[in-house]
């Protein structure tokens, strides 16, 4: 059975390149950067080529490249290490509903600690009140965190004005590019912000490594003590292999830009359009989207009932976030969107990359007006509606 996998949102697969560029470290210059000797700290070299790739995609300084081991640890590292090294009169944060959980669990954690937390919500088309974050902004906000592009619904959010406005206020802010990166250009010469969390496995990188911009001056407070490296601001011997696979998947990043945007969003489209024409009750979810992703719900049918008739045929695609997805709850994003709760239980994920091709695209849509019309047939909820 063929595997058509359009859950990119969640993982990508690693790039050949990538996988090559690795191979070495692992067992044939496998020493500490650290090292005195030669064999070792002859690998810092490489661990600096990678952060200066990092920096250039980002029109950053390499010395603002903080590595770590993902997304995750780079939301909590911006948040915790921001807020602590602020002092105790700036103890307001603002954020927003829609944040993947790295950030929101923070947030609530530094609540729960004696911080202040303004949540900002956004509308049916997945909208920031941006009037009202600017409302929000007290003596006592200390930062701002907003995600750049949202991972299950794909909504883009207005980071330029976002981060204006912050610099405006005095105010430190952070953003969560994870989904963002490889999908949209980013200029940090030009763009006022602060902080910047990004992923390798997002990009067709390794698992287990991602980076923190820390713009040159932001005082950050580390999460991990004990050793010398990353400036001091994270302890640890480095993961060389990984680092080197994040330096070539950003390369690789950069050098696709255009197909990203361009040939991938001509997939997503006529994926979306042939769902909206063949399928009763779809709704997409979200305007203003990366041109990746498709987040679609399908009106008083289960959204896992949906995924195992996909999987049977080997597609692969989700029904939200993958951090989320043993919940059985509905998305926080599609509750904080207005999304119906008989359309967010229907809700699907499909999120698209440069592997992908028409003819998986049509190979979904060849078979998923069959299952959803074979799902709403039975749908307890479908058949109250005809009554």
């Amino acid at each position: 059975m063929k595997t058509v996998y359009m859950d990119n949102n969640a993982t990508t697969m690693t790039a050949p390149e990538v996988v090559e560029a690795m191979k070495p470290y692992w067992s044939e210059v496998y020493g500490n950067p650290s090292s005195a000797h030669t064999f070792g700290g002859a690998l810092r070299k490489d661990v600096d080529a990678a952060r200066a790739k990092v920096a250039g995609i980002l029109g950053a300084e390499p010395e603002e490249i903080l590595f770590t081991a993902g997304g995750s640890e780079s939301d909590n590292l911006a948040l915790r290490g921001a807020v602590g090294a602020l002092g105790r009169e700036k103890r307001h944060i603002i954020t927003t509903r829609v944040e993947h959980p790295a950030v929101l669990a923070t947030a609530q954690m530094l609540k729960r600690e004696g911080y202040f937390l303004t949540l900002i919500p956004v509308d049916r088309a997945g909208v920031l009140d941006l009037d009202l974050l600017e409302r929000s902004i007290t003596d006592q906000t200390g930062l701002i965190s907003v995600m750049w592009a949202n991972n299950e619904t794909g909504v883009i959010h207005p980071i330029e004005k976002i981060a204006s406005l912050a610099r405006e206020k005095g105010v430190l802010f952070h953003t969560d590019a994870v989904q963002a990166l490889g999908k949209l250009p980013i200029d940090l010469s030009r763009v006022p912000i602060d902080l910047l969390s990004l992923s390798g496995h997002k990009i067709h990188g390794p698992k287990g490594i991602g980076a923190l911009y820390v713009r040159r001056g932001t005082k950050l407070t580390p999460l991990i003590l004990g050793g010398h490296q990353e400036r001091g601001r994270r302890a640890g011997t480095e993961n060389v292999p990984a680092i080197v696979g994040l330096g070539e998947a950003v390369a690789l990043a950069q050098r696709h830009l255009e197909q990203e945007i361009e040939v991938v969003r001509v997939l997503r489209d006529r994926l979306e359009e042939g769902i909206l024409s063949t399928c009763k009750g779809a709704i997409v979810n979200g305007t203003n989207r990366l041109p990746n992703t498709l987040n679609v719900s399908f009106e008083f049918i289960e959204g896992e009932s949906i995924l195992l008739k996909l999987d049977e045929l080997g597609v692969c695609a989700s029904s939200g976030s993958a951090c989320t997805s043993g919940s059985l709850e509905p998305s926080h994003v599609l509750r904080a969107m207005g999304v119906p709760f008989t359309a967010a239980h229907g809700s699907i994920r499909f999120s698209l990359s440069r592997y992908n091709t028409i003819a998986e695209v049509d190979y979904v849509l060849e078979h998923l007006p069959g299952i959803v019309d074979s799902l709403r047939q039975i749908s307890p909820f479908v058949q109250e509606e005809k009554l």
